[in-house]
Formats: structure tokens, sequence, C-alpha cells
């Protein structure tokens, strides 16, 4: 599995539209909009629509060859989690890509909504209408926001996400890492133990730590004792330091700090937001997985969330770091609070597909 860092093809995105996610007002749709828009100007992009959704995109997106638009059914929009996870031949160079078992994170357990037959056949949907052979994992169980690869055979993930009961109660840990190794082709799995603060995908890892070159990363961080986001970036950090990668090198951290100001759902949030039966609801006060490792690479540049308002402070300080840490790529900043109020950020509503 090549890393996100390396050179891209291509980015998927599935433009969005379940009120219970996105609310009823087009916001999410501009943000998601600023961001293909900004990804074509250094990638294409395949954009997934559906009847309703087409028309916002029609408006809202710029005319460039490089955006294309594809009519795939979906119950929603996280491409990071339902679309192909793509693999690459080293000596062919061909490109794959795998598709996972989707059930919605957690399905009859603790699934974030009832129906989820769309968004598990998304995946093949795709790769037959992009030309891209497809790999089946059959029965296994995996969103692509739980894996982070370095591209030489080292995977990160979290024991909290991928050890769940709602995703494959019946494997035992070796079972679920030898199952990674053998369709990413990786050697090596570095296992943290938790992820971020109320994230309802049982932690995923991208939201947590993520590699920018091989055996360095960057882990979500607060030096807040009091915050509940501290015992978890502790317990990974204290498991990257005494852990190797797969070519035996030792990780060198970088602390990325969350936001000093927790996000939260308001009350003109939940007046957007349309629930159906049987999906999971919000609350007025409800704390966001708010996170800067929820970054997305797009070749030479890196598109890096911000919160703004309160936390302009937390998002200066962000972008600092990620240039100092990436001065050979251009970080751009983006709005994101359209897409944390439907529980994720920018990573989570894009897919790479390698050169």
């Amino acid at each position: 599995m090549p890393a996100e860092f390396s050179r891209q093809r291509a980015a998927i995105l599935i433009f969005p539209e379940r009120p219970g996610s996105w609310g009823k007002s087009v916001s999410a749709a501009s943000a998601f909009a600023e961001i293909i828009n900004t990804i074509s100007e250094h990638e294409d992009v395949y954009v997934a629509v559906n009847e309703r959704s087409r028309a916002n995109a029609g408006r809202l997106l710029r005319k460039s060859d490089r955006i294309k638009l594809l009519d795939i059914p979906t119950d929603d929009s996280w491409a990071r989690d339902v679309a192909p996870t793509f693999v690459k031949n080293p000596d062919t160079g061909d490109v794959r890509g795998i598709s996972w078992r989707f059930n919605a994170w957690g399905g009859e357990y603790d699934g974030l909504y009832a129906d989820w037959a769309k968004d598990d056949a998304f995946a093949e949907a795709f790769c037959q209408k992009a030309g891209f052979d497809c790999i089946s994992a059959g029965d296994f169980v995996l969103e692509g926001g739980s894996i982070h690869s370095d591209g030489e055979g080292t995977i990160l993930t979290t024991e909290a996400c991928l050890l769940s009961p709602g995703r494959n109660p019946a494997m035992s840990k070796a079972e679920i890492e030898q199952t990674l190794c053998r369709y990413l082709g990786a050697e090596k799995v570095i296992w943290l133990p938790r992820g971020i603060y109320n994230d309802e995908t049982n932690e995923h890892v991208d939201n947590v730590c993520a590699f920018i070159r091989p055996g360095e990363v960057v882990l979500a961080w607060t030096d807040d004792t009091s915050d509940p986001q501290y015992a978890l970036s502790s317990a990974c950090l204290e498991a990257l330091e005494n852990c190797t990668d797969a070519r035996g090198r030792r990780i060198t951290v970088h602390k990325l700090p969350i936001p000093d100001i927790p996000v939260t759902v308001t009350e003109s949030d939940m007046q957007d937001y349309e629930f159906e039966d049987g999906e999971d609801t919000r609350e007025v006060g409800e704390r966001l997985a708010a996170s800067y490792v929820n970054f997305f690479f797009a070749n030479d540049i890196v598109l890096l969330p911000q919160f703004g308002g309160e936390n302009a402070p937390s998002d200066r300080r962000a972008l600092e770091i990620m240039r100092s840490l990436l001065p050979e790529r251009g970080i751009v900043p983006v709005d994101a609070i359209g897409i944390i109020k439907g529980g994720g950020n920018i990573h989570c509503i894009t897919q790479q597909i390698p050169e």
C-alpha cells in the first residue's frame, strides 16, 4: 500500500447530501467544493454524485477536465471509509482497489445508521466505473480511515477501532494483523491503543496519528492533563516510543496540538440536522472529534483543517508546525467547520489513488 505522501494519480470524494450528517443547509457542500476545486489544481478528482447532489455539485464545482462526476449511489459521503483502498504492484506498477466490507462503523452492535448497503457496494461500483481492477476482501470489515501506510511495509492502526466488537469479533488480533499484511503487502502493523476522544468511528487512526514520511509521524496532542484527550494521546505516544517500523527504524514523533477550545454541536447545528430512523443523533454541547491530523496530501500540497473563531490561534499554530515539518509542500488552510459538523474531516472525505 503506497504512502499518502507519495505521488497520486487522483482523489475520490462523494458530494454531500445526507441531512443527518451535513444538515439541510449548503455549508458542507460549499466546503466539499472548496476542497475538490483545490485538489483539482494538483491532480484529477473523481466526484460521486446522485440525483439530489448532482445539481449542487454542478453549481459549486469549477469547470475542469480534472473533475470527473460519476453517478454512483451512496448512503453518505465518507469516501475514505467506503471507497477502495488502492494497492500497487512494485514490479509491474499495476494499481488495484480493495473492496472491504463496510457496516457503518459497527453494524448492529454500534453502527451509525441502519441501512449501509449502498456504501458497502461503493468500492466495487467505483472500480467498475473508473476502470480499475477490484479485489474483494470478502467479509472482512474495515474502513480506510482506520489504517495508514508508510509505503515501506508498515501499517498504523488503533486497537480501539480494529478490535471493537462491531468489526470482526470472530477474529483474534493476530488474525486481523495477518489479514492486513496479506491484502496491503505489509510486513508490520503498529497498534496504537486509542484515537481522538469522542470519535464515533471507534477512534480511527487517521484522526490521531499520520505518517509524513517513512519513520516519522505527527500525533494529535494536548498538554492539558484535565482534557480527556491527554490520556489517549499519552498512551499512543508510549506505544510509538516503544516500537520500530518494518525497516527497524525508531519512530520520530512530532506533536500536533488539537484545538485549544473543543469544537461542539450548537443550537443552530441541531436545527439544521435532520435525522432518519435508526440513525445516530447528536445533542447540543456534544464534543466533536476535531483534530489537525485529519489532513490530506494532494501531491505537492497538504490540505489542513481550520476551525476558526476562538480556535484561530490554534489554527495558526497548526499551520506553523506543518509548514516547518513539510517545507517542500504548500500547506493550504481549509475552513473545515462544515465538515467536522458531520463528524469527520478532510482526510475522512477523501481517498487517494496512487500514481
